[in-house]
């Protein structure tokens, strides 16, 4: 039978306060810093395992040949050991970046993604990554595609960039980020108009101010393509009309520099689901894994059995960090295309869908849709990801449980109600058929249908 408090003896009494004190002393000491610096994070001071660390040892050995003829073909190179292809590129003009320098309205940075590594290129810089390491998240670093042909290409961590993919702009963890400013003549953001940070829920007209953007969208306007001018009075004046339905860039710069020459609109919002969705599982990742470690530091400081299942506080943490990723995942709150949806360059949806996973009836979570909403399937193909994946034990299984539930129409608060039984049976299938490590049971009852 448990110790009641008012009977524990002194010396279990001492413990407890001592305990407590730690934990105080504890979430003083989180709360002063960025979390992830401090254990079991430990962010800047943990060597990373990612895509970034792996290709450099391959080229190291010697196992990995990267063409350095010029900073476009290490650039492809680079992207193609990161499974990244060239039709997904999008262009930024704002001064929003590493290399605020190089970047205007007339020279681009150019951005590329897949599904776990992110890299931009300035013209005439560096060459910057993001790759996600399974518990730390994404791993900033600047490779440098002019070094001597003698020196060995070399990734350089860089920390710096935390100052705003570290912080509010990315849920308090390492993120990937997508903003929409009020870029001035020279792309610098007008602080006074504010940003947005852009994921599936911000309205159409919020999205892509500093941005390039190719692309059909009907009448509805949003904010790329444009810069805007500020009066004295804080106001700004903007034409956005200017900058829609825009198919050619080159009335804007000079676009001959650019190995492609789009910045298509179907990858932008791509981008900001998948960066959204990224920041959401690392949050919820690193959350988890704090509360686990919280747990069992009590129990060894109590000399309790230290319980590899959550109890308590860290239960509750990981359930309210499974419904974030659950809603991320299944776009609750999604917003609206414009009436009459948007039409992209087809060259991008190819690559993007072009290895899916499919289900045995040929459907996949990266199946488009771009009439009243971005994909066919609401369920983010990020549950392929490598850091969904990965996910400690008990979120994971906390998230799978609730998706199944949602999914099989057994949800009792009404938020999925947007997904037609049609839609969840869609889902189900190619969940169950497709997802790596999916539990048994979900086959079974796919079997039973």
């Amino acid at each position: 039978m448990p110790t009641s408090f008012s009977s524990a003896p002194t010396q279990y009494l001492s413990l407890l306060w001592l305990s407590f004190v730690m934990l105080i002393s504890s979430f003083i000491t989180l709360h002063a810093e960025d979390e992830y610096e401090n254990a079991p994070i430990r962010y800047s001071d943990t060597t990373p395992n990612d895509a970034a660390q792996r290709l450099e040892r391959l080229m190291t050995a010697g196992k990995v040949k990267i063409d350095r003829t010029d900073a476009w073909t290490v650039l492809r190179d680079v992207m193609k050991q990161f499974d990244i292809p060239q039709e997904s590129q999008v262009m930024v003009f704002s001064k929003t970046s590493k290399q605020n320098d190089r970047i205007s309205p007339q020279t681009p940075r150019v951005v590329y993604f897949g599904d776990n590594a992110y890299v931009g290129y300035c013209l005439g810089g560096s060459i910057e990554v993001a790759t996600i390491d399974l518990k730390l998240g994404p791993i900033f670093y600047l490779l440098d595609p002019y070094e001597e042909p003698a020196k060995p290409l070399h990734f350089q961590r860089d920390n710096s960039c935390l100052s705003c993919h570290g912080g509010p702009f990315t849920p308090e963890v390492p993120g990937v980020i997508v903003r929409s400013v009020y870029p001035g003549p020279e792309g610098h953001p007008i602080m006074s108009q504010g940003s947005t940070v852009v994921d599936t829920t911000t309205p159409f007209s919020e999205r892509w101010g500093g941005w390039y953007v190719t692309g059909k969208h009907g009448s509805v306007l949003h904010r790329g393509n444009v810069t805007a001018t500020e009066k004295n009075d804080q106001t700004i004046t903007i034409d956005f009309k200017a900058g829609a339905n825009v198919s050619n860039l080159a009335k804007f710069f000079d676009v001959t520099p650019y190995q492609r020459k789009q910045s298509d609109i179907v990858a932008l919002m791509v981008l900001e689901h998948q960066t959204s969705v990224q920041n959401i599982l690392t949050k919820a990742n690193q959350s988890s894994l704090r509360a686990m470690h919280m747990q069992t530091s009590l129990q060894r400081e109590l000399g309790e059995t230290v319980m590899s299942e959550p109890t308590g506080t860290a239960r509750r943490i990981i359930d309210h960090s499974a419904e974030d990723v659950v809603e991320a995942l299944l776009f609750k709150d999604e917003a609206a295309l414009p009436e009459g949806g948007i039409e992209g360059d087809p060259a991008f949806q190819t690559a993007f869908t072009q290895r899916a996973p499919q289900s045995s009836n040929g459907r996949s979570l990266k199946d488009f849709q771009l009439l009243h909403r971005l994909f066919k399937y609401r369920c983010s193909y990020m549950v392929y990801s490598q850091t969904f994946q990965h996910l400690t034990a008990p979120l994971k299984q906390t998230v799978l449980h609730r998706l199944w539930t949602i999914l099989e129409g057994k949800d009792t608060t009404g938020q999925y109600a947007y997904l037609s039984d049609t839609e969840r049976g869609h889902i189900r299938r190619i969940l169950a058929e497709t997802l790596p490590g999916a539990p048994a049971e979900w086959k079974k009852a796919l079997a039973a249908k």
